[in-house]
């Protein structure tokens, strides 16, 4: 399904807003999915729950997304993926399961990881951080010029991931998209 060199929102199948599931953000999650615009994806990660709870979340979270028309996308366990209805895998690709008929998209952040992404045909590869987050403080964004440079080596379309927000996305120009902190602030505001 892979689409080489895409980068615009006339490739199908690959929605253009993303929203990345995170500890700091579930308080708001229901909402925020309620507020994308139909057709636009989830990957739940959630990895601070315990394993009965991080079922349960994922059933209520997956639910109110598909009433939307949205993408589920699950992270890191490609048998659990199956095994819960999502319609894909998120995760390093190296870490990505052989074709099983789910959407593979792949975590990228250099050209080694998007050599990789591009080796197993992933669907699609989250390319960050584009800016400066508050998942990881520490890091310096890639910055729009660097972004776009690892962007043009991927076959497949690319989501920018990273401090993005509404105006950045603007700016960058990307019509692809996804956000942690930034869908849900804006929402707020």
């Amino acid at each position: 399904m892979a689409v080489t060199t895409c980068h615009t929102s006339q490739c199908t199948g690959i929605p253009d807003l993303w929203l990345l599931s995170d500890a700091r953000n579930d308080a708001v999650l229901d909402h925020a999915l309620c507020a994308l615009p139909n057709g636009s994806g989830l990957v739940f990660r959630h990895y601070h729950l315990a394993p009965a709870a991080r079922r349960a979340r994922f059933d209520t979270l997956a639910a109110t997304a598909r009433r939307g028309g949205h993408l589920v996308i699950m992270a890191d366990d490609g048998q659990l993926a199956e095994i819960w209805g999502a319609d894909g895998i998120y995760g390093p690709a190296q870490r990505l399961p052989a074709a099983t008929g789910l959407m593979r998209l792949a975590a990228v952040h250099d050209e080694d990881e998007i050599r990789s992404a591009n080796d197993i045909d992933a669907d699609a590869v989250f390319l960050s951080p584009v800016f400066p987050t508050r998942s990881h403080p520490a890091a310096s964004g890639l910055g729009p010029e660097r972004f776009r440079q690892l962007a043009s080596l991927a076959q497949m379309p690319v989501i920018a991931l990273g401090g993005m927000t509404h105006g950045r996305a603007r700016s960058l120009g990307w019509p692809r998209w996804a956000a942690i902190d930034g869908l849900v602030a804006e929402l707020d505001s």
